[in-house]
């Protein structure tokens, strides 16, 4: 997965992409069977090194990444889920974090970014399985539709962002990765600095030209 993200950023024929699990399964999170015990030297914090890696892949992926949650997205599954830019769900799907039921207490950090005060705590603190219909009808889902319609709804949204300039797009997800973590006035600021960089570029003079001759842009990604 690593790798895959980290390729997505350098390759021009990659607009958007779209995550998601095999059958009605997104993903059940860590293994238990396959943690480390913690009785080697050192090898809890290599695996925490590259569980977080993972995550940061995502998030850090200079191209959009939708989710399309296909079944259960649990523990390291809904952290999954949370770094991705745009989260939609099959009827199937539910959302928790589990780790409190063995004994555990990660993932505090990727509730509190999909979730207010009390939802995330209580979550946190009972495990709490969240239908998929229960997210969509608070807004933190964008849909919740059978299985079957869940690929074709994310393809739908990733063509009409695959239609976009890729480097108006590529600006875009790093002002919002940037600016989530400043101060309103400093994001505001940052953002403005980013809308003049990309007001010199080729495709927003070709968005320019094709809005006065009402025409669909051509975007060159330059």
């Amino acid at each position: 997965m690593l790798c895959a993200f980290d390729s997505f950023t350098d390759r021009d024929d990659v607009r958007v992409a779209i995550l998601t699990g095999f059958g009605k399964m997104f993903s059940a999170g860590a293994d238990m069977k396959e943690r480390p015990t913690g009785e080697d030297a050192g090898e809890y914090w290599a695996f925490n090194r590259l569980v977080r890696e993972m995550f940061n892949a995502v998030h850090e992926c200079a191209k959009l990444v939708i989710a399309a949650v296909n079944g259960p997205a649990l523990g390291a599954g809904l952290a999954l889920a949370a770094q991705c830019d745009i989260l939609l769900a099959s009827d199937n799907a539910v959302f928790g974090m589990p780790e409190i039921d063995v004994g555990l207490a990660g993932g505090a950090t990727m509730l509190q970014q999909l979730f207010g005060h009390s939802r995330a705590r209580r979550m946190f603190f009972t495990g709490w399985r969240v239908p998929a219909e229960e997210l969509y009808r608070t807004g933190v889902i964008e849909c919740c539709v059978p299985l079957e319609q869940l690929m074709p709804e994310a393809m739908k949204i990733a063509a009409e962002i695959a239609s976009k300039s890729p480097t108006g797009m590529r600006a875009a997800k790093h002002s919002m990765n940037t600016t989530m973590h400043m101060p309103p006035r400093d994001a505001y600021r940052f953002e403005q600095g980013v809308t003049v960089m990309l007001s010199k570029t080729e495709d927003a003079r070709e968005a320019r030209q094709a809005f006065l001759e009402k025409r669909k842009p051509v975007f060159k990604g330059r």
